[in-house]
């Protein structure tokens, strides 16, 4: 064996051993909870959740001992922060799932060279597995610029991040509104904004582009959302706006204006209309299938004179029967939440999976929560019994906004500006099967502070269940190459 090759073979085995081996004990014991970061303090986790890395801010070493039913089970240490091996801490999720998973933190520093222990928190490790992936759009967190962003995926069960599409080949252009197939990575659509732009549809062969604006009611469509059984997609049509202040805290303000109702029917290649839905004399938004399919839900406000009047702009929640063999809206729009009796505006509304419980965003007013509106809350009806659900484990001080449910509807995505109220990051929260709710945490990220120095918001988080692959020259010769042909 050559020398170096020797050295390197060295050092390794002893970065292993250091990392993996445990430290003397702490002789010093604190009456408190350890200040991690990110805090995963009593949190529920999924069983196939990837490492939960975490830091001590201005210590000099740490150690972290993992205990099931009092066995000790893993032993990591580090000097700012924990880094857990992969395979390590799956073997030790297959023993905690369904059970309370016990980590002692200890800590080295100036003020305490012999250690100081810090008591014990707990995570539970919840039987039920999470969708292994998720998409989102990483994209600046407000009106700076979109010249450089894409649709990325996140294995949950590892830390790998893969593009799905991004504007690096154009960046005039904007990308969003990316939707699944009832959780499949082989079939999803996402809007490519710009000239020539479109909707881009992916089956799990092609890539086909659907170009709204060019036939009735010729205006562009954006918010999909697919019906469980894959044949219609639901659309709203609105244009969004912004509104800059020159003094007090809040910086602008977003807004839509307009918002039409629209069903895109995949085998006829038609869109469908209803003129209750269409038109000036409300704004629709949001669209959102129920779970058997049965059901349209939106939010619908009372048009209102923008920007002057942004805060009178109050969003219902509503509900309107559907006829899949027709395609066509029914008669009767039942209000599930009124904005006039009930105060604020409500966006977002998702159903669980499972039809058991509708999940929405209130905010004072408009339509844009993540902007500013640290009121903005999730709330939650049991579609049971139509009572509310208690969702302030969920909320936080600052601004939540939207989420989505996995396929097992045990588990919520949450976008929201709780860190700093700048940057709009992914939270996971559980549910447990009669409806319990656990306390959220953070994306892990290979490095604790990864998701700080990434200057960049989480825009519209889904759950998929699998890897997604574009066959990227369709791509490109539908929309890049014909916008620089052009240019």
């Amino acid at each position: 064996m050559k020398p170096n090759a020797q050295i390197i073979i060295t050092i390794y085995l002893l970065f292993f051993l250091v990392a993996c081996s445990p430290l003397k004990e702490a002789k010093e014991q604190a009456d408190s909870l350890p200040e991690i970061y990110p805090d995963y303090t009593s949190a529920a986790i999924p069983c196939n959740i990837a490492p939960l890395n975490f830091g001590v801010e201005g210590v000099q070493h740490i150690q972290a001992a993992f205990s099931v039913e009092g066995d000790r089970q893993l032993v990591v240490k580090g000097k700012a922060d924990v880094q857990i091996p992969l395979k390590k801490w799956r073997k030790l999720l297959d023993a905690a799932k369904g059970k309370q998973l016990e980590v002692t933190v200890s800590v080295w520093d100036d003020n305490h060279p012999d250690g100081l222990r810090y008591q014990p928190f707990t995570l539970y490790v919840a039987p039920e597995p999470i969708d292994s992936h998720i998409a989102y759009r990483l994209i600046e967190p407000g009106y700076e610029g979109w010249n450089v962003m894409g649709i990325y995926q996140r294995d949950l069960t590892s830390f790998e991040e893969k593009a799905i599409a991004t504007n690096r080949k154009d960046k005039t252009r904007c990308m969003n509104c990316h939707e699944f197939n009832h959780y499949s990575p082989r079939e999803f659509l996402f809007h490519v904004r710009g000239e020539g732009g479109g909707t881009a549809l992916y089956d799990g062969n092609t890539i086909r582009k659907i170009a709204f604006d060019r036939q009735p009611p010729y205006i562009n469509a954006s918010l999909p959302a697919w019906h469980p059984r894959g044949r219609y997609i639901a659309f709203a049509s609105s244009t969004s706006r912004q509104v800059f202040f020159s003094e007090g805290e809040q910086a602008l303000e977003a807004f839509s204006t307009r918002g039409d109702l629209m069903i895109y029917d995949r085998q006829t290649n038609r869109l469908l209309t209803d003129e209750r839905f269409v038109g000036e004399r409300a704004w629709e938004d949001f669209p959102a299938w129920s779970a058997d399919g049965k059901f349209l839900y939106f939010c619908v406000a009372r048009p209102q004179e923008l920007p002057q009047a942004y805060k009178q702009v109050r969003y219902n929640l509503c509900r309107v029967g559907f006829d899949e063999q027709t395609g066509q809206l029914q008669a009767k729009v039942d209000t599930l939440y009124d904005a006039d009796k009930q105060g604020g505006s409500v966006v977002f509304p998702t159903e669980s999976p499972d039809g058991r419980y509708l999940l929405y965003t209130k905010s004072a007013y408009g339509s844009f929560p993540i902007f500013w509106h640290n009121e903005a809350r999730l709330e939650m009806i049991r579609l049971t019994d139509g009572q509310q659900v208690d969702t302030s484990v969920w909320d936080s001080e600052r601004s939540e906004s939207y989420h989505a449910w996995s396929s097992n509807s045990r588990w919520v995505l949450i976008s929201s500006r709780r860190v700093d109220g700048n940057y709009t990051r992914v939270f996971i929260a559980y549910m447990d099967e009669v409806g319990r709710l656990y306390k959220p945490f953070m994306l892990p990220q290979r490095k604790p502070k990864d998701d700080v120095l990434r200057l960049k918001s989480y825009n519209l988080p889904k759950f998929v269940q699998g890897e997604v692959t574009l066959p990227r020259g369709q791509l490109d010769a539908l929309f890049f190459s014909t916008a620089r042909t052009k240019r």
